[in-house]
């Protein structure tokens, strides 16, 4: 048991250490006064939009859809590694004190957001329905239960199933902690316990089924890995991640792209750097997300300055990263067999965000559009990227690796 323990309390430390390394980098002073903005100007219009809302408004399903969603998405957190599965096994009698930890740590770790979100509907609930504040604060209890028993769920059928079949699990789960929370909210507290009851049969009826199953290492491993892979491919968007290999896809329906670039010696590297932002989807998807980002805050909210602030910072921290992931490139290429000026990498790079942030600057234009000075934000979005382009270090000059 006291292994288990330091297992744990190790892994634990480690993990926390590694998470705390790396969102230092994503939650730099930029960012935090854009998060600022977006949830004050987002708040602001929520209140404006409550004092007109209807009272037949569905408050009760949309709130019971969106927190019983997220109730349902209950990955356990187990912190295997891959060594485990050799290391472990003359433990393995003794694992369920490790999971039990794990479980603890998973439920604390992922409550927070069906609660944060449950109470910023607060406001709705009280403006369109007749329940009182003793009986909408009584949905937390609901949802803090409703996630523990996920969380045992999820676990116990990962474990006894290896995973298979997953999805039709967590379809069921969400369906019944929906309608559960529903009931809550229409005081049919009766109906509500019923379905929590339900939880509990078949998390007991998958019990059951564990006790018989041995300790499916891989799936765990697995399972851990790509959770962990998922955070460093957030991490990268902000800071470089070194152990963090990014996948190609050809993207052929971008092929047109290419046809911009003349045929010549001259156009090597604008060819290069071409594809190489097209079909790497750490450059890809960094360009698709930003710009998703600022298109959707400048349809949504109606407030021309928080727009500006919002597609200005969204515009650097796009140029800023893409321009340090195409010129910090560690990988051999073969460009550098051939007598190519190295200012040309640098001229290939300034060119393709200039066409891809012009892009970003329509779509960020044709989501303002009713707003006043709807072209503000554009010419911000193009302006922001030749001077942070021009401005920002060149990181190909302290890239020494061959």
């Amino acid at each position: 048991m006291n292994s288990l323990n330091e297992v744990w309390s190790t892994r634990f430390n480690h993990y926390i250490n590694e998470v705390q390394k790396y969102m230092r980098f994503v939650f730099t002073g930029h960012l935090a006064i854009v998060l600022v903005f977006i949830v004050g100007a987002v708040g602001y219009q929520y209140s404006e939009w409550l004092k007109v809302a209807p009272d037949t408004f569905p408050a009760e399903w949309i709130v019971s859809i969106i927190v019983g969603v997220i109730l349902a998405l209950s990955r356990p957190v187990t912190l295997l590694r891959e060594p485990d599965q050799v290391y472990l096994l003359p433990l393995e009698s003794k694992m369920i004190l490790y999971f039990k930890k794990a479980l603890n740590y998973t439920f604390w770790s992922q409550v927070g957001l069906a609660v944060v979100i449950y109470i910023v509907a607060i406001p709705l609930l009280k403006a369109v329905t007749e329940l009182s504040t003793n009986q909408i604060w009584l949905g937390v209890l609901f949802i803090a239960v409703l996630k523990f028993l996920n969380v045992q769920i999820e676990f116990n059928y990962r474990y006894g199933n290896r995973g298979e079949n997953i999805v039709i699990d967590r379809i069921t789960r969400a369906l019944l902690s929906i309608i559960t929370i529903q009931t809550a909210l229409i005081m049919n507290y009766t109906m509500a316990i019923i379905f929590v009851v339900l939880l509990i049969v078949y998390n007991m009826a998958l019990k059951k089924k564990v006790m018989r199953q041995p300790v499916p290492y891989e799936h765990f491993v697995k399972l851990e890995q790509n959770r962990m892979m998922g955070f460093y491919r957030f991490a990268n968007y902000f800071t470089d991640v070194p152990h963090l290999k990014g996948s190609i896809k050809q993207r052929s329906w971008l092929n047109f792209v290419y046809n911009i670039v003349p045929y010549g010696k001259k156009s090597t590297q604008n060819y290069l750097v071409y594809r190489t932002f097209i079909r790497t989807d750490d450059h890809f998807y960094l360009w698709v997300r930003l710009t998703l980002i600022s298109g959707i805050i400048a349809f949504v909210v109606n407030i021309p300055v928080v727009t500006w602030i919002v597609a200005g910072a969204l515009a650097f921290a796009t140029t800023l990263q893409l321009k340090y992931a195409l010129l910090s490139s560690k990988d051999f290429r073969m460009d550098r067999l051939y007598p190519v000026k190295e200012s040309q990498r640098k001229e290939a790079v300034q060119k393709v965000l200039r066409l891809f942030m012009v892009v970003q600057a329509i779509i960020v234009l044709l989501c303002s559009v009713g707003q006043p000075l709807f072209f503000v934000p554009a010419i911000i979005v193009i302006v922001l990227n030749e001077i942070t382009f021009r401005v920002s270090k060149d990181p190909s000059k302290h890239d020494y690796s061959y």
